[in-house]
């Protein structure tokens, strides 16, 4: 084992220690496949320590002022952006977007940032005067306790950025568990959390697998878990979770589509659709990795296979690349079964991305653009959600053919529709069943103003995260009734109804 290697501390109760377990995972450049770092797999006994520390700490942490919640996300969304480089380039090591689009990973989760610094008029609660008499009554939102946050490889800065400002932001404390292969960003953001003012036991981050999810499922100083995933992973979490009588949101797997009609704007449309379905080498869950042309529009593929030909693979950090690596080289060998199956399967190979060559990166985990035409439900293309650089095709002849397509799918995250019609967008926008629409718009991810709402199997849980929703997600409503008696009520006598007077 080398000893040079970085190793990935435990935070707790405001210190970083080391971890005193035996399984170390390398984490890896996928680019090159240099190792970077070590994370460990803690222990069950570290994550109760944790979860008593935050536990410890939410004693006092519930009682503080608004404003001083508020003021260390100021002071934090300002640590980001004076870091911004430093952390887009760690991201791009590890994970391996280009320096661009992490410098975008970063600054979505930046916005929910901001939000959270807006906490105080985000946690009102609500007041009526004099429901009967003398009687009002009044609502206020209070933290619910100890939280906790799953989060995935493909937005290590976007996605912990999602949990935990808003979660300790409503007066909670928070235990993050980052994904493995690509936890250094995450931790960076944590170190710059502490710096801008966030006390200990508040915020505490365990790493590890499948038995420390299990145990931040079962523990029952836990009140709520938020997930950001895979189907299978999310669905595990949801149900156990929510069996240890928890509060549970789980985002997960999608496939999401994008409807061309004929009569949108050609060279637009194609724009976003190469930059929608290959841009983070199609690792997102909100990537727009299958396109439903509608009549006529069925003539522009040979447009966006030429289209989606200009884009360079490569590593993150090297100029001009547009597509970097996926994240293993698991990843890469399972996307690379997908394309098999696309052709045994009978659909048309429009680009074959497999074995790029990347000079001087022949280790690296790199598919190229990738498109299939004459796709049809029943082949593993469009049934899986396949997570890399490919685009499937399917041909329809009407607006209301492809709605009725694109609510079939079991997935709900999201859906874009391209036309300059507004009745087929408000058609569209209306008729589809999928919870968060793009009218022109191929990735629809609404910006923290509003909430995360991707809906059907992509979504388990009522309330998204941040925006209004994740409020009344991270804190439990208390309703009081009050009555101040003066004299003039003192003849009432013994009341035995239900009714207030």
């Amino acid at each position: 084992m080398n000893a040079e290697l970085p190793r990935m501390s435990l935070l707790i109760d405001g210190a970083f220690v080391q971890s005193s377990t035996t399984t170390w995972k390398d984490i890896v450049n996928p680019a090159t496949q240099e190792v970077l770092g070590q994370v460990p797999f803690a222990t069950v006994a570290e994550v109760d320590q944790a979860v008593a520390a935050a536990k410890e700490a939410f004693k006092t942490w519930r009682k503080t002022p608004i404003g001083t919640r508020a003021r260390i996300f100021l002071k934090y969304q300002q640590l980001i952006r004076d870091h911004m480089g430093e952390l887009a380039a760690i991201l791009t090591a590890e994970q391996g977007k280009t320096l661009p689009d992490a410098e975008g990973d970063v600054f979505r989760g930046l916005e929910v940032v901001e939000h959270a610094a807006a906490i105080g008029n985000l946690q009102l609660g609500e007041l009526a005067n004099n429901v009967a008499t003398g009687v009002d009554t009044y609502s206020v939102l209070q933290p619910l306790g100890v939280c906790a946050g799953i989060t995935p490889f493909n937005f290590p800065a976007m996605i912990p950025l999602w949990m935990f400002p808003m979660a300790i932001a409503t007066g909670n404390t928070f235990i993050l568990k980052p994904s493995e292969q690509d936890p250094m960003v995450t931790m960076r953001l944590v170190e710059l959390a502490l710096e801008a003012g966030i006390p200990k036991g508040v915020l505490n981050v365990v790493h590890g697998g499948e038995d420390v999810v299990n145990a931040i499922c079962d523990h029952p100083d836990i009140k709520a878990v938020s997930f950001v995933g895979s189907t299978k992973v999310g669905t595990h979490v949801y149900n156990r979770a929510s069996l240890a009588g928890k509060r549970v949101q789980c985002m997960m797997g999608a496939k999401n589509h994008a409807v061309v009609l004929p009569d949108a704007n050609k060279e637009q449309t194609l724009n976003a659709m190469v930059g929608a379905a290959f841009g983070a080498a199609g690792q997102r869950c909100m990537a727009a990795s299958t396109l439903v042309v509608v009549g006529a529009a069925r003539a522009w593929i040979p447009d966006l296979v030429a289209k989606a030909k200009t884009l360079k693979v490569g590593p993150g950090n090297a100029a001009g690349v547009d597509v970097g690596p996926l994240i293993s080289t698991a990843a890469c060998t399972r996307v690379e079964g997908l394309i098999e199956s696309g052709i045994a399967q009978g659909a048309t190979l429009e680009l074959d991305g497999r074995k790029p060559q990347v000079e001087g990166h022949a280790q690296g985990n790199f598919i190229g653009p990738t498109i299939f035409s004459g796709v049809r439900p029943g082949m593993r293309i469009y049934d899986e959600e396949i997570f890399g650089p490919v685009l499937v095709i399917v041909e329809v002849d009407t607006l209301e053919a492809a709605i009725d397509f694109v609510n079939a799918n079991p997935n709900g995250n999201g859906t874009a529709v391209f036309t300059q019609s507004g009745a087929a967008a408000r058609k569209f926008q209306e008729e589809i069943d999928v919870g968060q629409v793009g009218i022109n718009v191929p990735i629809p991810v609404p910006v923290p103003l509003f909430s995360f709402t991707g809906s059907r199997a992509s979504k388990l849980g009522d309330l998204g995260p941040y925006g209004k929703q994740v409020v009344m997600f991270y804190t439990q409503t208390k309703t009081v009734t009050a009555r101040w008696f003066d004299d003039d009520t003192l003849g009432h006598g013994v009341n035995t109804t239900i009714s207030l007077k």
